[in-house]
């Protein structure tokens, strides 16, 4: 009896000891313990994500790969996995299994090694969070005392949320959702019984069962987890028989990229980096919806790389990348381990060739793929000289190709061609010029090779693209569409300039007095440069500020008529805005709105409307139509007093400047539209159908407008042009200023000599507008051409810009602002009546 006492005091006493031990254990680290409150508004580091307006997804930045994810959307056979592995006691413990631990204080008595297998999913959220993962007896106290008060802090429900989001998973995969979207490239509720065990695996051996780089460990961990599944009766026999046997088909998956745009996205994470600083933007969760219309954009990129490499091929073959063999070919595999060295590029894919006959070409891709190519797709191959120099023109395969070459080749959407990588760069750039959104953004060629955006750090001459803005000067200052400015050799220079510097035409034609529409359309040097003078240097300089452009980037100089300020194609798409929108500058912007990690909207675009605001009485007056109404009460209700259609903006809403008139833009843009069209009757044997006349066969539309421009030795060459609902702009040249964009030389007919053309705006970078706009546009109907208030039409004679009676191809209908259209006729018309004959019907501008 005596024993027995003794027995039961030792056990109280111990009892005793053991809860002074735990006390003052936990009064001990209790300074040291963080407050567990804080994992109600924890932020679990989710990477920042770039989207297009309409959702694609653009780009996702961030060490970390993670996609949050609700306890209600995990899978619960997910769950079943991942607590029948962790954590089977995880919804009837505290915290702490003390059945656990009492094993991991057995295994560490009998062997004397520490065991991993006594932490709950409480204790692995609290070391997660708050501590390291050192196996140490004051860490493990730690955790214990963290996780009780985990457990009064949060839900199961919100604890297992944390430990399914915050596990580290491999391949940077952080939480489950990040994980089935890594190794499975789906969402969680896509996921296989045993794609879900392999994830509920990874846990604890996110490197050594890692499905990819470890398929067999992947493999026995995945199978014991179904084992304990099936042991839990959470599956059946038939089902973990099924899912054992299973194949592994885990491989990376990048982040799923709906929209490679990827200047865009790096506007986009420059901004918010700029706005929060780079941890906070990489690891905060946001989601930026920029104003990229995805649509718009594969056609941008589509145009411009089409069109880079239609100059690239006209200028001439530059050979080989490198010799694969000489004598003897290499056996299939080594041609595919060699050209596997060389990665795709812009469609274009590494190939050997391996051989060659008269009029055609084999090669094998460096995907395993033999492909012919026939003569269509080598033809082009002339030898490149210089950028002004070409070969002749290739008759055979063997003139261009030699076995054992590596080349590179692609599919231009109709056959298999040679190719090559262009050293020329192109942006373009569109914006809906009614608010300024940017809708497609393409600043080179090659994104992988130049993280250079040439839309809006690039700097250009900008050529005859200006010619627009200074004849809006002069038109500002009393000229017409019709006034008389003489084509003719400058031989008085501006002597403020220190040089005699004399304009020339290109070509170097003159044809004496030339109404200003024709001089803006046929793009006529001499005239822009005495509008400027007429208008005053002073005053075309201060026009082209209220466009938008920088006045350190204008010269104080006559040369400014001819285009020698430097400008980015962003500045002169959004100064192009001005004429399609109806005088209005708009503000470009490219950020629609941010989301945070939660999805509230914590910024959001505001931007200037090309509309004149209207009058709060009005907003207020206005009242919505019942679209439910009945035909019947359609019928027999008294006719409505009209009301508005559409109302500019809110009392929230912000307002771009009117710099022109309405009337202005309205003529400025009739005159531009005659750069595609040329100018009807006014223009018949002429032999002049417009200075972009492709763009008219390409967009077949009569609501577009356009300039091209060109600099002096075709370093830079443009086209700018709009509809009344996008305008773009497309720049092309090298990076490197001081290369010129060339000629292109071909043999016409058979003829022994060499033809050549320079290249300039509608030759170079028209055919990128053209096929851009043409997709952009197609479905829309056209926009007729309707005068505003203001504007009035008389027949003028072409020579001489008077009135006239005349209906031949010596006349035509001319817009004039109401007020400045001629009042004499031509003189072979003055005899017949002095009335003027005013016809504000738009239809007559399309005799």
């Amino acid at each position: 009896m005596k024993w027995f006492k003794r027995i039961i005091i030792a056990l109280f006493s111990l009892a005793l000891l053991g809860i002074a031990a735990i006390a003052a254990a936990y009064f001990y680290v209790l300074p040291e313990l963080p407050d567990v409150n804080t994992l109600k508004t924890v932020k679990l580091q989710t990477p920042l994500r770039v989207y297009s307006s309409d959702g694609k997804l653009i780009s996702q930045f961030g060490e970390k790969r993670r996609i949050p994810v609700a306890f209600d959307d995990v899978p619960p056979q997910l769950i079943n996995a991942v607590l029948d592995t962790e954590d089977a006691r995880f919804f009837e413990h505290h915290g702490i299994d003390p059945i656990g631990i009492t094993r991991a204080a057995f295994i560490l008595l009998t062997t004397g090694k520490k065991s991993q297998g006594a932490s709950t999913i409480t204790q692995q959220v609290a070391r997660g969070f708050f501590l390291t993962r050192e196996k140490t007896y004051i860490r493990k106290i730690k955790e214990i005392f963290l996780a009780i008060k985990i457990e009064k802090a949060l839900s199961k429900e919100e604890i297992l949320e944390l430990y399914l989001n915050r596990s580290f998973l491999g391949n940077r995969a952080y939480g489950v959702g990040a994980a089935a979207q890594v190794y499975y490239g789906k969402e969680l509720e896509q996921l296989t019984l045993p794609e879900m065990a392999m994830i509920a695996g990874l846990p604890q051996a996110p490197s050594a069962a890692n499905p990819i780089r470890n398929p067999e460990r992947a493999t026995n961990r995945r199978n014991w987890v179904l084992s304990r599944m099936l042991e839990k009766n959470n599956i059946t026999q038939a089902q973990y028989a099924a899912a054992t046997q299973a194949p592994i088909t885990a491989k990376y998956h990048g982040a799923e990229i709906n929209l490679y745009a990827p200047y865009i996205s790096e506007m986009a994470r420059d901004y918010l980096v700029d706005k929060f600083g780079e941890e906070e933007a990489y690891t905060g969760g946001y989601n930026i919806y920029t104003s990229i219309d995805s649509r718009l954009q594969i056609y941008a990129q589509e145009a411009l790389r089409d069109n880079v490499y239609a100059y690239d091929e006209r200028h001439g073959y530059r050979g080989r990348t490198k010799v694969l063999w000489t004598d003897t070919p290499l056996d299939t595999d080594s041609i595919i381990a060699r050209l596997k060295k060389t990665n795709a590029f812009q469609g274009m894919v590494p190939a050997a060739v391996l051989s060659v006959d008269e009029l055609s070409a084999q090669v094998l891709t460096s995907e395993g793929e033999e492909i012919k190519i026939e003569w269509p797709g080598l033809n082009w191959a002339r030898k490149f000289i210089t950028n002004k120099r070409q070969g002749k023109a290739p008759k055979t395969a063997t003139q261009i190709l030699t076995p054992g070459e590596q080349v590179w080749v692609r599919n231009n959407g109709e056959f298999w061609q040679l190719s090559q990588i262009p050293k020329v760069s192109s942006a373009i750039v569109s914006l809906d010029p009614h608010d300024g959104a940017i809708r497609t953004l393409v600043g080179g060629f090659s994104f992988h090779t130049s993280q250079y955006n040439r839309v809006t750090q690039a700097k250009r001459q900008l050529g005859s693209n200006i010619k627009p803005f200074i004849y809006t000067a002069a038109m500002e200052k009393g000229y017409t569409l019709a006034t008389l400015i003489n084509n003719a050799p400058i031989n008085k220079p501006d002597t403020r300039q220190g040089t005699a510097w004399r304009p020339k035409n290109s070509p170097d034609r003159y044809t004496g007095p030339t109404r200003l529409k024709m001089g803006l359309a046929q793009s006529i040097n001499v005239m822009a440069v005495r509008a400027i003078r007429y208008a005053s240097l002073d005053t075309a300089i201060e026009t082209l500020i209220r466009f938008g452009f920088d006045p350190a980037d204008l010269p104080k100089n006559e040369s400014v008529a001819l285009g020698s300020p430097s400008v980015t194609p962003l500045q002169v798409v959004t100064a192009f805005s001005v004429f399609a929108n109806g005088g209005y500058k708009v503000e470009p912007y490219f950020i629609e709105r941010i989301e945070d990690a939660y999805g509230d909207v914590i910024e959001k675009s505001n931007p200037t409307l090309a509309c004149t605001p209207t009058p709060a009485a009005i907003i207020e007056e206005t009242s919505e139509v019942d679209p439910f109404a009945s035909m019947a009460d359609e019928l027999q209700a008294e006719p409505a007093t009209p009301q508005p259609i559409s109302l500019c903006g809110n009392s929230d809403s912000r307002y771009a400047p009117q710099i022109i008139s309405e009337q202005t833009a309205f003529l400025i843009t009739d005159a531009l539209k005659s750069v595609i069209w040329g100018g009807g009757n006014w223009s018949k044997g002429t032999g002049w159908n417009g200075t972009a006349w492709r763009a008219s066969r390409v967009v077949k539309r009569h609501d577009i407008a356009g300039k091209t421009g060109t600099t002096n030795e075709s370093r830079d060459t443009w086209f700018s042009g709009f509809n009344p609902s996008l305008a773009t702009t497309v720049w092309v040249g090298f990076d490197d200023h001081s290369q010129e964009l060339g000629r292109t030389s071909w043999n016409a007919n058979g003829a022994k000599d060499q033809i050549s053309a320079a290249e300039a705006g509608a030759k170079t970078a028209g055919p990128a507008w053209n096929e851009f706009m043409k997709n952009a546009l197609a479905g829309q109907p056209e926009v007729p051409s309707s005068p505003p208030d203001g504007i009035v039409s008389v027949r003028i004679d072409l020579a001489t810009g008077k009135l006239s009676r005349k209906t031949d191809h010596t006349s035509k209908f001319e817009y004039f602002i109401s007020g400045t259209e001629p009042t004499e006729f031509a003189p072979q018309a003055e005899e017949e009546s002095n009335d003027i004959f005013i016809d504000e019907s738009p239809e007559d501008l399309f005799q």
